[in-house]
């Protein structure tokens, strides 16, 4: 039996109005998972709309002209299934992961959730209660205050660097209209992306979308002119009472398409991908300064986010800050042994090869994509790109990227320790 390549399973769609379809088969499983994809995000808001693309998020679940919230949490879950969404800051996506034969009802549920919400009057009141709670309890994470305060000052002015959840005051005024007209500017058919992955027939999937989707196109949205505000590197402290100091170093980083990103991709490993990484057998395992450590790469249509997060005592403050230091200055002047980056390069592309026994991160990959690159990418492509990194590349991409005027330092610290 020949093998189908990858870019054989995966097809694509464009409806007459505007909405892309794409799907990859997979026959080794039994299952499906089915993702709508907005391509709207935090950023897409103005000041005053701060948080609504996550309120919306959340209100798409609480009933449609065909089904209360109790329905459309009962509809997955009777068979099997769940459903679930996330925000981000550039995209949106309300998903189901069910048995393949069950895949009609998920995209049945999830369609009449994107297409027939009401917005009843009394959910949208308790949810703005939900949400604000979910603020509190972000703000209890030291881990998310630091991080949310580490990209507000990275993009200072701009909506990147506001948090995708909003601000409570935001939230606090929405009504059911701000809603309706919300979708209605970002959630046009142009705008909307159905991705599947699973035991799935492509040409099925496209009766089925086109079937319960037929949204006339009223043409493109509306871009919004976003230019990056300029980047000064900045250190910051700020307090909250607990008992640990959490300090991010870190600049700003690469966009999705960035010519450089594989380079930044196998620094990023060799520094801080997992317990063999440098910052953690030199700053956990030599010197016990830490119980977490480890780099972050978030990447954005037109920029990302580079650092370093760890949790420590106040007082190893200067000496962890000088250890991340030195490990940046090792990696500008000295090439990375063959060795290192030949595991660097294999453990990326196992964390790659792995995530393809999961229907649900197939389905993102197929999304992100289409949303990042208008094609679909292969793994194929992704492991020569990998490969091709040789120790030059390397040295030299690091001699500019980690150069330490460009890089900023937020802390936080226990209130009576400041």
């Amino acid at each position: 039996m020949n093998k189908v390549s990858e870019l054989e399973s995966v097809s694509k769609t464009v409806l007459p109005n505007g909405m892309q379809i794409v799907s990859e088969k997979i026959e080794s499983v039994k299952s499906a998972t089915v993702g709508i994809w907005a391509k709207t995000g935090s950023r897409n808001e103005s000041d005053s709309q701060a948080g609504i693309t996550h309120f919306l998020e959340h209100m798409l679940f609480k009933g449609t002209e065909n089904r209360s919230s109790y329905d459309i949490a009962l509809s997955m879950e009777s068979v099997g299934g769940y459903l679930n969404a996330l925000t981000s800051t550039e995209y949106t996506c309300y998903y189901a992961r069910c048995l393949d034969t069950k895949l009609p009802v998920a995209l049945d549920v999830l369609t009449d959730m994107v297409k027939n919400s009401t917005f009843p009057a009394e959910e949208l009141e308790k949810e703005k209660k939900v949400v604000i709670e979910e603020m509190k309890m972000y703000r209890d994470s030291p881990e998310d205050t630091l991080f949310e305060e580490f990209s507000k000052q990275a993009f200072d002015k701009h909506p990147i660097g506001r948090p995708v959840i909003g601000y409570e005051e935001a939230v606090s005024s929405f009504t059911r209209q701000d809603l309706f007209d919300y979708m209605e500017e970002r959630y046009k058919p142009s705008n909307l992306l159905v991705a599947v992955a699973g035991n799935i027939d492509h040409e099925e999937v496209v009766k089925l979308v086109s079937k319960v989707m037929e949204i006339d196109s009223t043409g493109a949205v509306k871009p919004i002119d976003q230019p990056l505000t300029d980047y000064s590197p900045f250190k910051n402290v700020i307090t909250k009472p607990i008992e640990q100091t959490h300090m991010i170093m870190g600049r700003r980083g690469l966009f999705y398409d960035h010519p450089d990103k594989y380079l930044l991709l196998l620094a990023n490993t060799i520094l801080g991908g997992g317990m063999s990484s440098r910052l953690h057998q030199n700053i956990r395992e030599k010197y016990g300064y830490c119980y977490s450590i480890g780099t972050f790469n978030q990447s954005y249509t037109d920029s990302g986010l580079f650092g370093v997060y760890i949790g420590t005592d106040k007082e190893y403050v200067d000496h962890v800050r000088e250890l991340i230091t030195r490990e940046f200055e090792l990696i500008r002047e000295q090439k990375i042994p063959d060795q290192e980056l030949e595991e660097a390069k294999a453990q990326l592309k196992g964390k790659l090869l792995l995530s393809q026994e999961s229907t649900s991160n197939r389905m993102t990959r197929l999304a992100k994509s289409e949303i990042y690159f208008g094609r679909f990418v292969t793994l194929d492509e992704l492991v020569a790109n990998i490969n091709s990194v040789t120790t030059e590349d390397l040295l030299q991409f690091s001699e500019s990227f980690f150069d330490p005027t460009l890089f900023s330092e937020t802390v936080l610290l226990p209130e009576n320790k400041a």
